[in-house]
């Protein structure tokens, strides 16, 4: 029926990017800047174009013809406010008569263009690179357009390029990024699904020899699959950046389960089990504990809900329903098509029965319990004292690699023209202050603007004082020089004229009032860690040398909130720990009935996640969102094997066995199957190593070396951490006996 309501409705999936939800939700800055764009404008509703000549000098008037009419044509798009450049821009010159106003860049003839390239360096950074090789048209669109109104005007904007025969040396912008990340989002997105597919397929093959634990395994995977992703397209969730590794995810989780449940059958099958039989005990015993190790796997991923972040609150619950649906998958289809086909067992599969090196591994800790312990406790001190040394550094880009086409172009705009990422600051008169264009509070701001050039090198910045010193360059017959603070008498004359350069600039830089105004300018994205240096160090100039009574400074912007919620990386990792430590616990103790146990079980599953810290040190990785919320992931999957093993070693000793007799048979018998289900999880889960996107990518390398840690955990330290508990066990045993 599930199957059906998907084949009539047809979910169509639709994906989505917007970095905006990876803002932390409960934090006050949000509000706050919120509020200020509402009374300004976003930072970010803009696109920067590079624009070189292919045929040599840049300021060569057929070139620039050229560029202008492509200008021309971008301002008549729809979706399109306006577009700034050297092309357009345009000088007052105040004189007796009035305004007037003359074109900065003149190519009717080479005298005025030999002019201005005396006049060109004035313009470097800002307006022409500064190599000079190109010029910059700033597209502003409309505010707040979707992502599909972002994506058709992109498209026309890239229609107007073809059709002047104009390519652009770079392009960074919302619109752009956007669209580039959903492209590679949906590639990346089949890919994995078909890949995940072709290594489940391989891992079945390998492992169990035998079309039928080939075939119905795979069969179920699929249509597992299926269902998770049409439940979560009829719910209307869009596939966005996180999304890519949910087809990997789901398979592996689910072939997980199949092992344990097809390994425990073909066993009880070569035992001479009739099949009927077997696959009844086999799934009345495993039910339960694969119940469990699904269930905690899908709490890891639930737990980042109560994240402060939408866009791992979103991944955290899609992927922990998708894997409930393949737990029904799993139990609901499995056994019935078991019961429909015929089913034979291959005696090469009987290889995989021999516990020699199990059986000598299980004798070899036994001798050297001391040696283990220590072991683990030394490397696991040494992981610790390792990642105590990360850092906590993101960039806005550090989901994609350093060659992808997106970064080279972004990394073009920070080193010609000063920045590609926005740069706000919140500016609101003092007490003592009339409004923000009073001389007294422009020297304060100057202070700021000053300091703001020599901490981050930006190309161009609007501001109050930004049209106070275009004023006073107006008043002085457009020189260049007289493009700075004016003198008390000077500013005094040019307060008839601001009304009109307000009106006339068309720039958001201050409120009707006065009272309040921005800082608005392009900074190169430096990675959190040292945006936050710098800004630290301006606060503390400000508070030093700004006069709180005259001018009020604030961090505000996009490129501010997401540094923030790198910067929150510890929060929401313990957060998210916290809530994953506990429900494990919770479940774990409820089903052995014994708080002791579940200390102790909480135990080799944190090691991996020590072990981590410590390889992420080795390799250079830094704390950030996306590689933070691994820890709670990696949780959920690990303390699956200690579930299986402590579930196997209920069984063993609920039939009278005494704890180290018990321990041995639940090693070897659970042993083999921790071992294929660990290679099955990393196999899938190295799979995304290859991803262009980084969460992705870390996610494959960090999740898969977690495994490994975790696995080495409950094989060699577990069995040591149980063994003090015999004369628990066996007051158990002997109170069960008694009183039945």
């Amino acid at each position: 029926m599930l199957s059906i309501i998907l084949v009539l409705y047809r979910p169509i999936p639709q994906f989505n990017y917007d970095f905006e939800t990876f803002f932390p939700q409960d934090d006050e800055d949000l509000d706050f800047y919120q509020n200020y764009r509402n009374q300004f404008e976003n930072d970010n509703d803009y696109l920067l174009v590079a624009l070189s000549n292919p045929d040599g000098e840049l300021f060569k008037a057929d070139f620039l013809k050229k560029a202008n009419e492509v200008l021309s044509a971008l301002q008549k798009l729809d979706q399109i406010d306006t577009v700034i450049s050297i092309l357009n821009l345009e000088q007052p010159i105040i004189g007796v008569f009035g305004v007037n106003y003359r074109k900065v860049l003149d190519w009717s003839d080479e005298k005025s263009l030999g002019e201005f390239a005396g006049q060109a360096k004035q313009f470097s950074s800002r307006l022409i690179s500064k190599d000079e090789n190109s010029l910059l048209l700033w597209i502003k669109n409309n505010q707040n357009i979707s992502k599909d109104e972002g994506d058709i005007l992109y498209g026309s904007i890239q229609g107007v390029f073809s059709r002047y025969q104009i390519t652009p040396k770079a392009i960074a912008g919302k619109i752009q990024m956007q669209g580039d990340f959903v492209q590679l989002m949906q590639k990346e997105f089949g890919m994995f699904f078909g890949c995940s597919i072709l290594i489940m397929l391989v891992l079945l093959i390998v492992i169990f020899r035998s079309w039928w634990a080939v075939c119905v395994p795979l069969l179920v995977l699929v249509i597992g699959v299926a269902w998770a992703f049409g439940l979560l397209v009829i719910l209307g969730k869009p596939f966005d950046v996180m999304s890519v590794m949910q087809p990997t995810i789901f398979l592996i989780v689910g072939l997980s389960a199949l092992i344990h449940f097809f390994s425990h059958l073909i066993k009880k099958l070569q035992n001479g089990v009739t099949k009927e039989i077997a696959i009844h005990e086999v799934f009345k015993e495993l039910l339960v504990p694969v119940w469990l190790t699904m269930l905690t796997t899908s709490l890891g991923f639930v737990s980042l809900y109560f994240t402060s972040v939408p866009a791992l609150q979103a991944f955290g619950w899609t992927t922990g329903l998708g894997i409930l649906v393949m737990f029904v998958s799993v139990v609901c289809i499995a056994p019935g098509l078991l019961f429909l086909i015929p089913v034979k067992i291959n005696p090469a599969s009987q290889r995989f029965e021999k516990p020699d090196v199990l059986h000598r591994m299980f004798a070899w800790q036994l001798s050297h319990k001391r040696l283990i312990v220590f072991s683990f406790i030394g490397i696991t001190a040494t992981c610790v004292f390792m990642g105590s040394k990360i850092q906590i550094n993101g960039y806005l880009l550090d989901n994609l690699p350093v060659d992808h086409p997106i970064q080279q172009d972004f990394s073009y705009f920070d080193q010609n023209y000063g920045g590609s990422n926005p740069l706000e600051i919140s500016l609101v008169a003092g007490e003592e202050a009339y409004s923000l264009l009073d001389y007294d509070v422009l020297l304060e701001l100057e202070k700021v603007e000053s300091k703001i050039f020599t901490l981050f090198g930006i190309g161009q910045s609007i501001s109050p004082l930004t049209l106070v010193k275009s004023i006073n360059q107006a008043q002085n017959q457009g020189s260049p020089e007289a493009f700075r603070m004016p003198s008390r008498g000077q500013h005094k004359r040019m307060d008839r004229w601001l009304d009109r350069a307000l009106t006339k600039a068309d720039l958001k830089v201050i409120s009707e009032d006065r009272k309040s105004g921005r800082i608005s300018g392009r900074a190169g994205d430096h990675g959190s860690l040292k945006m936050t240096q710098l800004r630290r160090q301006l606060d503390e100039y400000v508070e030093e040398h700004v006069n709180p009574s005259l001018l009020q400074v604030k961090w505000t912007g996009t490129a501010y909130l997401i540094d923030k919620g790198h910067r929150s990386v510890t929060l929401q990792m313990g957060r998210g720990l916290g809530i994953a430590f506990l429900l494990v616990a919770v479940i774990i103790g409820f089903l052995f009935r014994s708080w002791r146990i579940s200390f102790i079980l909480l135990i080799p599953n944190l090691i991996p996640l020590l072990w981590m810290l410590g390889l992420m040190y080795i390799m250079g990785i830094e704390f950030k969102l996306t590689t933070a919320i691994l820890f709670t992931v990696a949780f959920g999957i690990a303390v699956d094997d200690s579930i299986h093993f402590m579930s196997r070693l209920k069984v063993e000793l609920s039939s009278g066995k005494n704890l180290i007799y018990a321990l041995k048979r639940t090693y070897l018998e659970t042993g083999k199957a921790l071992v294929l289900t660990t290679a099955v999880l990393v196999s899938g889960f190295g799979l995304l190593i290859f991803s262009q996107f980084g969460v992705t990518h870390f996610t494959g390398l960090l999740i898969s070396a977690s495994l490994i840690f975790a696995l080495l955990a409950d094989l060699a330290l577990l069995p040591l951490l149980l063994l003090p508990l015999k004369r628990m066990w066996e007051k158990k045993s002997v109170n069960s006996t008694y009183s039945r």
